[in-house]
């Protein structure tokens, strides 16, 4: 995956349509969520589209999530929120500002407010796993 830093890099030089088609491919990209892991425990709230957060944890302690979503838009956001804190250390996660992290995207102002909704509720999930798991 990506740093937020070098997807940020590409996204700045992009007109809005092709900002789309970058975030369509994010979601692309995502690793497959397999769906017996879909369900209402993994549900985020609040999301206009559908949005599944699974978390596991590895051998080290880092934390690795899997996400999906059914809307193509949805889903390239979630991956944009998993660059920020993929394969890292709950204490690492928790002392991330996520929110900051995503500002340079700018997405409230590139996307419809149906479409950045749900973002509170993935990063509030995200930090609450990393607090478990602290």
């Amino acid at each position: 995956m990506s740093s937020l830093t070098d997807l940020y890099d590409e996204y700045a030089f992009l007109d809005p349509d092709d900002r789309y088609r970058m975030l369509i491919d994010l979601g692309r990209a995502l690793e497959p969520m397999p769906e017996p892991l879909k369900t209402d425990a993994t549900l985020v709230r609040g999301c206009s589209a559908s949005v599944w957060v699974y978390p596991t944890v590895r051998d080290d302690g880092r934390l690795h999530f899997l996400a999906d979503s059914n809307a193509a838009i949805t889903k390239g956001i979630i991956a944009l929120v998993l660059s920020a804190v993929q394969d890292r250390s709950p204490a690492a996660i928790r002392a991330t500002d996520i929110t900051a992290e995503l500002a340079p995207f700018d997405l409230r102002n590139q996307l419809s407010s149906n479409r950045t909704q749900g973002i509170p509720n993935m990063i509030a999930l995200i930090r609450q796993t990393a607090e478990r798991y602290a």
